[in-house]
């Protein structure tokens, strides 16, 4: 599934579970790919369909995009894993 695809089938999936949910430019997206509203909160979103691990370029790129978005949270979602320290960086920073 390419990169835009996989943005695609979670924004169905997030917008199915009720949450209002924008899709960012497909470049230029200042590190999130989706736009999360729920329940009071906004929820900046990288969403990484990887064969490999995901590592910490990813929790880099949501952590940056939390300020430029104004979210009150960020996630990153994936179909694969995450690398020990990506682990470690998501933590310091409620990821």
């Amino acid at each position: 599934m390419s990169g835009r695809r996989f943005k695609k089938y979670h924004q169905a999936l997030l917008k199915a579970r009720g949450h209002y949910v924008q899709l960012t430019p497909a470049s230029g997206d200042y590190g999130a790919d989706l736009i999360l509203a729920t329940k009071g909160k906004r929820i900046a979103v990288q969403a990484k369909g990887y064969k490999k691990n995901v590592g910490v370029k990813a929790i880099q790129e949501i952590a940056s995009a939390k300020s430029h978005y104004k979210s009150d949270e960020c996630w990153v979602i994936t179909n694969s894993f995450f690398t020990e320290q990506a682990k470690k960086l998501a933590s310091s920073n409620k990821i």
